[in-house]
């Protein structure tokens, strides 16, 4: 059952829309015609934003792979 509930859950927060500008680089980008520059900053501070998480995850991953291959070879 448990397993079901991280999968809801990771499966809402994946598809849920994002908007990662502060309040003042909102109103200065919103009052743009086309917005094809908000969009711009929106899509660099998410790239900047998600790049420090998947180096924490990726370095987590091969600890939690060394930790546990090393305990099944001895």
């Amino acid at each position: 059952m448990k397993p079901k509930v991280v999968f809801f859950l990771c499966s809402l927060f994946i598809t849920m829309e994002t908007s990662a500008q502060c309040a003042m680089c909102r109103a200065v980008l919103e009052s743009e015609e086309g917005q094809t520059t908000a969009e711009g900053v929106n899509n660099g501070i998410m790239y900047l934003m998600a790049i420090p998480y998947i180096l924490v995850a990726g370095m987590g991953f091969l600890i939690y792979w060394k930790f546990f291959r090393k305990k099944s070879n001895a």
